[in-house]
């Protein structure tokens, strides 16, 4: 039999509160939000961005303006065109230096969606990025998932890891600056 409890005896102290998650790094646009899910095959972003969509739909689409805070490459807004980027190659993270890409889907000004492949056959990556554009109060919430990555090879998860942290400051700092500009 279970004792009553007893009404005038102090309550049980409260649980402790967990530990609030480390803050994003903060960029010029604001911190950049990560999602801590723990899903391993991905990389989330959600970031704020004080320009209209259009001007980040641009820095997202023009050729020009990606090759300023991405990689150069001869990128065309047309579903199925095949293009290539070229940056330093990274081979702690099994990166050859050159991604070959299509572009798999878009709707203009709120949805682009890209395939990268490493050009190295050695690099099994094949990775979707889909950046969705949403407009708040006078600039743009920038929202990138990056798809595809295989969390039993230790270079992808390495990439993941490098790529996770670069899209959050220095890649998101860069669009926000080249976006500024327009």
């Amino acid at each position: 039999m279970t004792p009553e409890p007893d009404p005038d005896a102090a309550p049980e102290p409260a649980a402790p509160e967990p530990a609030a998650p480390e803050p994003a790094a903060a960029g010029p646009a604001g911190p950049a939000r990560a999602d801590e899910s723990e899903d391993l095959t991905t990389v989330r972003v959600d970031q704020f961005l004080p320009h209209p969509p259009g001007k980040v739909w641009r820095a997202l689409t023009e050729p020009e303006l990606i090759a300023q805070w991405l990689m150069p490459c001869d990128f065309r807004l047309e579903v199925g065109h095949r293009y290539t980027m070229t940056g330093t190659p990274r081979p702690n993270a099994g990166f050859s230096g050159t991604t070959a890409a299509e572009v798999l889907a878009f709707e203009p000004g709120r949805m682009l969606a890209v395939r990268w492949q490493d050009a190295s056959d050695a690099n099994r990556a094949d990775w979707t990025i889909t950046w969705t554009l949403a407009p708040e109060g006078r600039g743009t919430r920038l929202f990138l998932l990056h798809e595809g990555f295989d969390p039993d090879d230790d270079l992808q998860m390495m990439a993941r890891k490098i790529m996770g942290s670069g899209w959050r400051t220095h890649i998101m700092e860069a669009l926000d600056r080249v976006a500024g500009q327009l």
